[in-house]
């Protein structure tokens, strides 16, 4: 039986019950984009794309045209995964990095969340030009579309051109993101970053606040020549040729060239079982595998009707083992083999699950047999079901902004590491650690739904936190969202919502977790679920902490 309900979280909210279909994602104009292509007659894909290009205008500081993609697709029948994620442009080498910083790589302080937080060698630099990889999204976009797509794509683009060209009020989780960005881009010099202030500030250092309207009339342009040309334009036509010229004046690496051998991947994804369902998540180079990991392992440890620091202690020594793994071995298949089957084997997850004591642990990689992020989710009434995720990593990404093209790059680069004998470490034509990760959830080879938390290094242990509400509290998709959660980064030290303060806390520290009570909801990441319903319909939640809504028709 479920355990009793851990404490409300910071929000409460309804869940969305809808009969056709449903949309989920973290701004409000966003899900009314893809809500509106489905009363149109679009799948669940048209939708998810429709949602994910207005958000690239509704909310910049997190995705972006020159941002990432992960998705996974329920057909009706079985899963697809796609890994739109870009490579490292060709002359981005280990060497490079090094004479470009003058051998002084920036220290790992563990603020990118990666597999080289505590990397001795140091981190590519977050800005600029060095991080920035190929923008894998709007070829993602067309990808799923060609596959799953039944209106026209360029008809998916309708409003966030609108948006784009006529303008909107700026949303209140958004503004106060876009705040702190403009503050961290005030310390910044350079040629290549002169564009972003006037792209994305008021008056050459002021975000928008939130109500206030906002527009950017040259990523409508930018869209309307991908809308036109199936995403053609980025990666072998006007757009390429800019941002090649632009790279070139700018001191950045990126070129056409790197531009035009851009592909896609569509590849299988991965699974764990918990609780006699199903946990999907797609295989490296993302951080899945931290999940998957961890909920193996919890698995075989009892969770319901435990005390709450009991209960807490094991999700977070469970997560820390499986980013232990994930931080090891997780890295481009391509150029590594990356040993997926062995770490989700069973006698490999029992081994590890032993090693969860009454302490807590720091514990170190195991030796398996060898062989700023947005997301949202959609449904439609045929049962198609997509689970996406699109990034630019942190807040602007690299603050890189091709001029008169209204659109900045991710940094995903920064994922990288500088060890020379790291699986992840740079290379050209690489692509590196990813943090972000959609998930899915099936029972008895049936689709249950799409559900993913965005968060960089919070991703996978929000993942563990919503499929234990849901799975061992029996809670539906939006009280699972509004569960109070704890944030692990490195060593002992956790942070938890203040609703964990008198259960929570105390317990913790006296099994040796350092805890701190953090009131900041950011920390804590942001997430939506959509779950398909016994006698048909869904049940949607979206996240409370954040400006998203889960509408459905």
């Amino acid at each position: 039986m479920p355990s009793a309900p851990p404490p409300p979280g910071p929000v409460p909210r309804s869940p969305v019950y809808a009969p056709h279909g449903a949309v989920a994602t973290s701004q409000p104009l966003a899900a009314a984009a893809g809500l509106a292509v489905l009363r149109r007659g679009g799948t669940a894909v048209d939708a998810a794309v429709a949602t994910a290009v207005a958000l690239t205008v509704l909310q910049p500081t997190s995705t972006d045209i020159g941002a990432d993609l992960f998705a996974i697709v329920w057909d009706g029948s079985r899963l697809h995964g796609l890994n739109a994620s870009g490579r490292a442009p060709a002359a981005l080498t280990r060497d490079a990095v090094l004479a470009a910083t003058g051998g002084r790589p920036v220290p790992a302080s563990g603020a990118h969340g990666g597999a080289q937080a505590t990397d001795p060698y140091g981190v590519l630099p977050a800005r600029g030009w060095l991080p920035v990889t190929v923008p894998g999204a709007p070829a993602g976009w067309r990808d799923l579309h060609a596959r799953f797509g039944a209106l026209p794509f360029a008809d998916l683009f309708a409003d966030a051109i609108a948006y784009a060209e006529r303008g909107f009020p700026v949303s209140p989780r958004v503004a106060a993101a876009w705040a702190r960005a403009a503050a961290a881009y005030a310390g910044l010099t350079g040629p290549e970053f002169a564009e972003w202030a006037r792209v994305f500030t008021v008056d050459g250092r002021r975000a928008p606040r939130a109500g206030q309207w906002w527009r950017n009339p040259d990523a409508a342009r930018t869209l309307r020549r991908i809308a036109d040309t199936g995403a053609a334009d980025l990666y072998a036509g006007d757009l390429a040729a800019r941002l090649d010229a632009f790279a070139r004046r700018t001191g950045g690496l990126l070129t056409a060239a790197d531009l035009a051998a851009h592909a896609g991947e569509w590849v299988d994804p991965v699974a764990v079982d918990y609780r006699g369902h199903r946990v999907w998540e797609l295989p490296p180079n993302g951080q899945g595998l931290a999940a998957l990991i961890a909920l193996g392992i919890l698995d075989g440890l009892e969770l319901s009707g435990l005390p709450a620091g009991e209960r807490l202690h094991r999700q977070i020594e469970a997560v820390k083992l499986g980013f232990a793994d994930a931080h090891a071995y997780v890295a481009d298949p391509a150029h590594r083999p990356v040993p997926v089957d062995a770490l989700l084997d069973p006698g490999y997850l029992a081994a590890r699950r032993e090693l969860v004591g009454e302490r807590a642990g720091t514990p170190p990689a195991g030796e398996p047999a060898r062989g700023g992020t947005v997301y949202l989710c959609t449904a439609d009434a045929d049962g198609l079901m997509v689970s996406l995720i699109q990034s630019n990593y942190q807040a602007f990404g690299s603050f890189v902004v091709l001029p008169g093209a209204g659109f900045g790059l991710q940094n995903r680069g920064a994922g990288f590491s500088l060890d020379p004998a790291h699986p992840n470490v740079v290379a050209p034509g690489k692509r590196p650690f990813h943090t972000i990760i959609p998930g899915f959830l099936t029972r008895g080879g049936e689709p249950v739904g799409p559900f993913g938390v965005m968060g960089g290094h919070m991703q996978p242990q929000g993942h563990v936190q919503l499929l234990c509400a849901t799975l061992d509290d029996g809670l539906e998709p939006q009280a699972a969202l509004g569960v109070p959660r704890w944030y692990w980064h490195a060593g002992r030290e956790v942070a938890v919502e203040p609703e964990w303060a008198g259960a929570a806390v105390a317990p913790l520290r006296r099994r040796g977790h350092a805890v701190r009570v953090a009131g900041d909801r950011e920390l804590f990441g942001a997430g939506q679920a959509i779950w398909r319903l016994p006698g048909g319909g869904y049940v949607a939640g979206s996240e409370p902490r954040a400006d998203g809504l889960a509408v459905g028709w």
